[in-house]
């Protein structure tokens, strides 16, 4: 499988990634210049495409700005960085305007049972999720994310000044400090890996935009699709960005709990529709939530999915029960169709049943860190969306606050990149760096001789930090994890020297690295915040001050690695 000959593309705008963050980009971007987009799949298998719930955003005149960021700092922990809370919040309206600009169907209020509309201009039906004390969800029934894209991917095919590249998987970023060049460390571009005809290209572009989501599959049980490998912040580090918070992994409560359904997501708006969490106890099952929070089904995913845990630790069962039968079943077609459906065909009728459900990973509150632009401490590259770390979720994310960032944040870093131009237009023209760009060489690398270290490596690190890294903690199950990543992650990076590249080996990599990071994260982390639940460290002090716990490549580590 010997790497075929290299193309060279150039654009002014580089996007690795086709969610929501990196199509909304893209859009504002053509503006200034030309886009490439590179998605290792289609652009529609990523997160946002299996978003249920919405959009979270002050709409009704019984909410405001200050509810809905005191509703998301006392989720985080008090970990949230204010003025970033502050500032994503309060422009949030104008960014769902430039959603319904594109055209986006939120769903309006209506009588669920006769499908009868409402007319009246802005009346939204706003949903309610755990950790919110209003209701302030857009959405699009429970199929919000594939409306957004469907919005966003047409906007993009119309644009001139787009151009996506699908099935390209990025190897890394080009950094110049990694390249040994002088000055500043500036991010130049990357290659990527073009998987249906074998041959890395190089991109070269003034700014770089990482999209790339999540990483879900770190572990074993998530409700991320296949593609959540955490590449953009494994990529982040290896060309010295910093990465901070990521010892908090958001755990989503109701998976349900089916061989077949592979995690599938039971959104939080079902329990904001009144859904009840119960647990079996002998011939009755009982509602358990109350005990461990004042909102009871509705408390933050932290506090649920730890609940879960310990419900079904102490029982010894295998699962915990989702009570929606209060509502009809024209109701709960109409408000969660995919859902309804989704369940039917494995055999629970939402109106009937009670839904079999368990925790799962789902979204990775760390990441690349950022400013409210994006901007990382590396010259030009920009983070946006999950696989960046701006301080707005602290130790946990409240329930769709994720998009909402996505969006601002990406409207902030294109403009932030046109306000570096202009200030380069206005300072002298700099001589001309002799440093080129060099091809991507895969050196002396041959074919594997065989794959199972791969295949092999990856079950492994899935399981133990399913096993060591999970809802609870301890610091000796930590140390065992940090024992066997670090032998694993040696064995990666000799295989991936000696052997020729391919997609799989490529997400193993980038697997094993951010594993690493989360692990290294909550060793870090002396006290239990958040989503971060260690059983041998106190509960962090309402009055201690907190800090992110930053990661950060060291000078010494040899460029190769």
């Amino acid at each position: 499988m010997v790497h075929k000959s290299s193309k060279r593309y150039e654009s002014d705008y580089l996007i690795i990634g086709s969610g929501i963050a990196g199509l909304f980009a893209a859009i504002k971007a053509s503006e200034f210049g030309s886009v490439i987009i590179l998605t290792k799949k289609s652009v529609t298998d990523c997160n946002t495409m299996w978003a249920q719930g919405g959009i979270a955003c002050v709409m009704d005149h019984d909410d405001n700005f200050e509810n809905h960021v005191t509703d998301t700092i006392v989720a985080g922990a008090g970990l949230c960085n204010i003025k970033v809370a502050e500032s994503i919040i309060q422009d949030a309206p104008s960014r769902i305007n430039d959603l319904l600009d594109l055209g986006i169907n939120f769903t309006r209020i209506r009588d669920i049972e006769t499908g009868i509309s409402n007319d009246k201009k802005n009346d939204y039906d706003l949903g309610k999720e755990g950790g919110h004390s209003r209701r302030r969800i857009l959405h699009n029934g429970d199929i919000t994310g594939k409306e957004i894209m469907r919005v966003l991917y047409n906007a993009c095919k119309s644009n001139s000044n787009i151009e996506i590249f699908e099935s390209f998987h990025a190897v890394d970023l080009i950094s110049s400090k990694r390249l040994g060049f002088s000055g500043g460390n500036q991010c130049l571009g990357a290659y990527a890996l073009n998987s249906v005809s074998n041959s890395v290209h190089t991109f070269q572009s003034k700014f770089v935009f990482l999209a790339t989501g999540g990483a879900g599959k770190v572990y074993l049980y998530t409700s991320n699709p296949d593609v959540a490998c955490g590449e953009g912040i494994a990529m982040a580090y290896r060309a010295y960005a910093k990465i901070a918070n990521m010892e908090f992994f958001q755990f989503h409560p109701t998976c349900l709990f089916n061989p077949k359904a592979k995690a599938f997501l039971i959104s939080e708006a079902v329990r904001g529709e009144g859904a009840i969490l119960k647990i079996r106890d002998k011939d009755k099952f009982v509602d358990f939530m109350k005990k461990y929070h004042v909102l009871g089904s509705l408390a933050p995913r932290d506090i649920v999915a730890r609940a879960i845990d310990k419900e079904l630790k102490r029982t010894g069962q295998s699962c915990a029960y989702l009570d929606v039968t209060h509502h009809s079943e024209s109701y709960l077609q109409k408000r969660f169709p995919n859902i309804f459906a989704t369940c039917l065909s494995f055999g629970f009728n939402m109106s009937k049943d009670l839904l079999p459900v368990v925790p799962a990973a789902h979204y990775c509150c760390g990441g690349v860190h950022t400013d409210i632009n994006g901007k990382t401490c590396v010259e030009n590259l920009f983070a946006i969306g999950e696989v960046g770390c701006t301080g707005f979720h602290g130790a946990n994310r409240l329930a769709s606050n994720s998009l909402l960032e996505a969006l601002v944040v990406s409207n902030n870093a294109v403009a932030q990149s046109k306000r570096m131009l202009n200030d380069r237009v206005k300072k002298e023209t700099p001589k001309k760096s002799d440093d080129v760009i060099p091809d991507w060489s895969s050196g002396d690398a041959v074919d594997a001789d065989e794959l199972i270290v791969i295949y092999h490596n990856w079950d492994e690190i899935r399981r133990f930090m399913w096993d060591y890294v999970g809802i609870y903690r301890t610091t000796k199950r930590l140390q065992r994890a940090k024992t066997r990543i670090r032998n694993i992650r040696k064995e990666i990076e000799h295989f991936y020297w000696d052997f020729t590249i391919t997609a799989d080996l490529i997400e193993l990599r980038n697997l094993a690295s951010v594993a690493e990071m989360i692990i290294d994260s909550a060793l870090a982390r002396k006290d239990s915040i958040g989503l971060h639940y260690n059983i041998d460290s106190p509960l962090a002090n309402e009055s201690a001050e907190l800090k992110e716990v930053v990661l950060q490549r060291p000078e010494t580590t040899r460029v190769s690695s």
